[in-house]
């Protein structure tokens, strides 16, 4: 489980270099070799609105989870592949579980992270450039009784009223007019992602006409992600996706591997990708759709029966949107069950212990 952009923070690699120094030295270096310039120095010493940019976010979080999980790996041998049975990711996050799944090398992964990234903050700037305002995501959090009939209630201010957050006439919308529901995190919580002063403007129109009186909180990114505006790093990443890849010695094989070593759920569809074609499809359109992260929970949670969650990368965004749905559920409360998080080194034995604890569990049930 690997989480997106907004988890970024100066010093974020710091304690792993520390704790694990021959295993994370090595890996850091070939993230700055990988991108030809060094990522690593911002990510130490800042400055932090430089790290947030999103040409520098995305991969320093991408880069920055995937050596977690490597640490893991090679210092505790940890086997993704046997202790895995599916990894999914919020937003960015998708990468690293596509790179955790067997489906992309780390190295194409990280350049195709770094385009893309270029790509939207090119885009942000163009239509800042044309229609002036200003550009991002906020964040809407209600009490969970009251989000359907919020979704209505935006849905019905910005003109459409189909599911969603796609309309036909966004088609027809200058993009200083549009908001789009980017992000789908839980019972209680949705993302807007568009022209902040539009954003302000619908969130007064349904605390004045819509009797919901949600809270506002704008998240620490300088794009729209997961809007029409992002349209040109869908059509990058089509292209992308479609061709070979730049890792060396690997440059008469495709980009995209299927199937995989391990089924990984797709932020657009909520489901697990089915072919080379739809993996190419729904990453593409994970730049402009919405993300179905509650969705995805809940198909993992309920009909997979998921009992066992861990999430690595910067922050815990991630454990904590898929501990508000399945209840923070530890091994007094469910059987082999747990939500954890590693996201600092201190935290992996009594994860790894947490792990070997349940699965005893798990098989004792069985058995």
């Amino acid at each position: 489980m690997q989480i997106g952009q907004g988890v970024q923070k100066v010093g974020m690699l710091t304690p792993w270099l520390e704790a694990f120094p021959r295993t994370a030295r090595p890996l850091v270096e070939e993230m700055d070799h990988l991108l030809q310039f060094s990522l690593s120095r911002l990510i130490e010493e800042g400055p932090n609105s430089t790290l947030t940019a999103t040409p520098n976010a995305q991969p320093a979080i991408m880069a920055s989870s995937i050596i977690i999980l490597r640490i893991l790996e090679q210092e505790f041998g940890f086997k993704t592949e046997e202790r895995c049975d599916v990894t999914l990711g919020h937003s960015l996050g998708e990468f690293a579980a596509l790179v955790a799944g067997g489906y992309v090398q780390y190295e194409d992964s990280l350049y195709l992270v770094r385009r893309r990234a270029e790509i939207m903050a090119e885009s942000t700037a163009k239509v800042g450039r044309e229609y002036g305002g200003e550009y991002g995501m906020v964040a809407v959090v209600t009490e969970p009784d009251h989000l359907q009939p919020l979704v209505s209630a935006i849905h019905e201010f910005l003109g459409h009223h189909s599911d969603g957050s796609k309309s036909e006439s966004h088609q027809d919308v200058p993009p200083i007019q549009q908001v789009l529901i980017a992000n789908e995190n839980s019972k209680n919580q949705i993302v807007l992602s568009g022209n902040i002063e539009r954003i302000k403007a619908l969130l007064t129109h349904v605390q004045q006409f819509g009797g919901h009186d949600p809270r506002a909180v704008r998240l620490k990114s300088d794009s729209p992600f997961h809007s029409p505006i992002m349209q040109p790093a869908a059509n990058a990443m089509q292209k992308l996706l479609a061709g070979k890849s730049k890792v060396a010695g690997r440059s008469d094989q495709d980009i995209v591997s299927f199937p995989g070593t391990i089924p990984c759920i797709s932020n657009v569809s909520a489901r697990p990708f089915q072919s080379k074609e739809e993996l190419i499809d729904l990453w593409a359109r994970s730049c402009v759709e919405t993300v179905r992260w509650w969705d995805s929970i809940k198909y993992l949670d309920q009909q997979q029966k998921i009992r066992r969650w861990i999430g690595i990368g910067p922050g815990k965004v991630g454990r904590n949107l898929v501990g508000k749905e399945v209840g923070m559920r530890g091994v007094d409360s469910v059987k082999g069950g747990g939500v954890w998080g590693i996201s600092d080194p201190k935290e992996i034995e009594e994860v790894l212990r947490a792990l070997e604890d349940t699965e005893k569990m798990s098989q004792e049930e069985i058995a």
